[in-house]
């Protein structure tokens, strides 16, 4: 189906829609392509990308919803000033990088000019034009709240553990710090502000959370072909309409590109051209840090001296209410969380690509060409945000290559613990070279996986201090080893893959320590699958959670606590790891009024007090797919809701099915997007949670969910020009 492009567009300019509403960009450059892909984005996503953009910017009360939540939204965006030095980051792009991030704006206008979303004419919002700026704070934002969520949260909560009095050394079992390390007078005399993202940010829902993923390459000599092979399935929010990926084939010259991206970024961020594939999962890199900064009179102490903050006033425009004028104090370590006019100790916090954009633009540009493994590794390595690339090229070659500002930081130092702001020894000392960071090229044993596990050994620098477990890595690993003959078959297979060695490992613990009971029954008949109609999975979950409450709960954070973590963060979803550590050893520091075996089995007793035998994991893991503008807030009949869906799988296997709670709203890990393909061939296979449109009455609204849940695939077809 051809689209009709109105308005002036470059010469020669083709758009169709293929397989459920792809659309083809063909152009006689890419220059074209991009203008084209731009028309695309705001046609298809235009109010994705104009909420990204105002919330961005701090406007939500001003443009969308005058309310105390959306203060909140507002206060929380305009402290991290994305939109600053957003012009300096332009004129760091060439003639040729500024002419094709300018085609691709145009595009955007070009549509949005014409007609803009309902949901903007509701709330009385005309969109002003799109402008490059614009596309390079989106790439700080889905780079950063990556990790606002997550380092910044676990090392907020490990200095509220220490406010509390909990124990050095159980601090040191479950953190990258020694107990001699913790400077607990000096900790606790922090005034911690508000949250790094407020509870209240229910409004984040359009802004996606870029976490957990799996990709793999596998050498040819491991396949059926004889062919290099890439998958990738970036585990997401599953549960947002649209979703957060945006796919495009293109064609120009003698070449071609498809894959995804994320509305308001020109480029493909993961895919493949004719020579070249990428994906890219999440690397727990630690780039962002906290100073102590001791304050008085509203000056911040450098050594002897005491020195003036830079002073950055915002003014919040509100609908409904008076403008709100907000002021920030800033110095050479980030804002800080406090008023240093209030004598004491605050946090200043700062993110390493909190000025990028110019590189990250430009290294996609750059990899969309590429034909080598080489290439793609040079390519994306000068990207500024974190992630987890790995590489197949046409020639047989795979590789792997760790992206982001790393900051190089007083040696001794790895950044988890906040550093003392008046000593200049603690500052950072530039970004690493991305060849010291992780990488690979061409391992002997044929493939190369990235499951958001520590890879620090694979670089001469150790970025991650608090690495997801490495369940999943370790089950994908052994699947790629069962054979030598993979092909989209054996590999989609990985992708829906539901076996936890997690629960295996617990299982084989308990098992043995446990009285015969039911539970003890159903989990002996248990074959560790997250399955659909598995009604082991959700009694093993209510389980653990008991064994966690049992361990840490009542050995020193408190119950209650255990319970909020759980229930309302995503601490137990990202750093499971070193708490199941610490759970497993039987010579951990926690197990000191009861053993390791007692804790098992009294958490299964109390798992199953009043456990309800006959749920399945369908009925009790599944969540509603809701429109980012509504919320979940308009009727069923409407449509603009879809659900609720099961998801299978669990934390721990390849296909995660995470559902929980975090900051204030439900979000979702699961593989929001899969992609298989076979350097040999010209086809991309893929599946999307969702569909092209983010428009209600759009058939390609929702049209992908019911082949996503059976783990159906479509075909991408690349094509050369003539």
């Amino acid at each position: 189906m051809k689209i009709r492009i109105k308005g002036n567009y470059p010469q020669g300019l083709e758009i169709t829609r293929g397989e459920r509403g792809v659309p083809h960009v063909k152009a006689r450059d890419m220059a074209g392509v991009l203008w084209g892909m731009g028309y695309c984005h705001a046609m298809d996503r235009g109010l994705q990308m104009l909420i990204m953009r105002i919330l961005g910017q701090g406007r939500g009360c001003e443009c969308l919803d005058d309310s105390d939540e959306m203060l909140e939204v507002d206060r929380f965006f305009r402290r991290l000033n994305w939109g600053g030095r957003l012009k300096e980051q332009w004129n760091l792009l060439n003639a040729e990088e500024q002419g094709l991030l300018t085609a691709y704006c145009d595009g955007v206008n070009a549509y949005l000019s014409r007609k803009r979303p309902l949901e903007c004419r509701l709330v009385g919002y005309k969109p002003e034009a799109w402008i490059p700026e614009d596309t390079l704070m989106i790439c700080r934002m889905v780079g950063y709240l990556t990790l606002a969520q997550s380092q910044g949260e676990v090392e907020r909560l490990f200095i509220e553990m220490v406010q509390a009095g909990v124990d050095s050394d159980l601090l040191a079992s479950l953190f990258p710090v020694e107990a001699e390390e913790i400077d607990r007078d000096l900790l606790s005399k922090i005034k911690l502000g508000e949250k790094l993202v407020p509870e209240a940010l229910k409004w984040l829902s359009p802004v996606p959370r870029a976490m957990a993923s799996n990709n793999w390459v596998i050498s040819g000599f491991k396949t059926a072909t004889g062919n290099a092979m890439l998958c990738n399935d970036p585990h997401l929010e599953v549960n947002r309409l649209p979703n957060v990926w945006y796919e495009t084939t293109c064609q120009w010259g003698n070449q071609y590109a498809m894959g995804a991206n994320m509305p308001g970024l020109p480029g493909i961020v993961i895919g493949r051209n004719h020579n070249l594939s990428w994906g890219a999962t999440y690397p727990f890199m630690d780039n962002i840090d906290s100073w102590i900064e001791e304050c008085k009179d509203g000056k911040h102490r450098r050594g002897d001296e005491w020195m003036d903050f830079t002073v950055r006033r915002e003014v919040i425009k509100r609908k409904k209410h008076d403008p709100l004028e907000l002021t920030f104090y800033e110095n050479d370590h980030g804002v800080l969380e406090g008023d240093p006019n209030q004598e004491g100790f605050y946090l200043t916090t700062c993110w390493g690509p909190s000025l990028s954009g110019a590189n990250s633009v430009r290294a996609i540009l750059k990899v969309t060409k590429s034909a080598t493994v080489e290439q793609g590794m040079e390519a994306l390595g000068k990207l500024e945000v974190a992630f987890n690339f790995v590489f197949a090229d046409n020639k047989g070659n795979i590789g792997y290559q760790m992206t982001g500002l790393y900051p190089l930081r007083k040696e001794g130092v790895n950044g988890f613990l906040p550093m003392p702001g008046w000593d200049p020894e603690y500052d950072w000392k530039g970004f690493a070279d991305p060849k010291d960071l992780p990488r690979e090229y061409n391992p002997e044993c044929g493939y190369i996986v990235t499951a958001n596990q520590d890879q620090n050994h694979q670089g001469v620098l150790d970025p991650a201090n608090m690495p997801m477990g490495d369940y999943r890595a370790r089950r994908i690993s052994q699947l790629l080893e069962e054979r030598g003959n993979h092909d989209f078959h054996s590999t989609r297979a990985i992708q829906m893959d539901t076996y936890s060695i997690q629960a295996r490992e617990f299982l084989d613990i308990l098992l043995p320590a446990a009285p015969d009971s039911r539970g003890k029954s159903v989990l002996e008949s248990w074959d560790c699958e997250y399955d659909f109609d598995s009604q082991a999975a959700p009694f093993f979950e209510a389980f653990y959670s008991e064994l966690r409450k049992k361990v840490f709960g009542e050995a020193g954070i408190g119950v209650d606590i255990m319970v909020h973590l759980e229930q309302e963060t995503g601490v137990f979803i990202d750093f499971y790891q070193n708490f199941d550590r610490m759970m497993t050893d039987e010579n951990s520091p926690w197990y000191k009024d009861f053993t390791r075996e007692q804790a098992f089995a009294a958490a299964l007793a109390k798992a199953e007090e009043g456990y309800d035998w006959n749920k399945t994991w369908k009925d009790v893991n599944k969540a509603m797919l809701t429109n980012i503008f509504f919320g979940g807030k308009t009727p069923a009949y409407l449509g603009f809701d879809y659900g609720p869906i099961p998801l299978r799988g669990g934390r721990a296997t390849p296909h995660q099915g995470q559902i929980y709670n975090s900051g204030g709203r439900q979000t979702t890990f699961s593989p929001s997007f899969r992609m298989i393909t076979d350097m040999g061939e010209t086809v991309l296979y893929t599946c999307i949670a969702g569909g092209t449109s983010d428009r209600r009455f759009s058939k390609f609204y929702k049209d992908g969910v019911a082949d996503w849940l059976e783990g159906k695939f479509k075909k991408l077809e690349g094509q050369l020009s003539e």
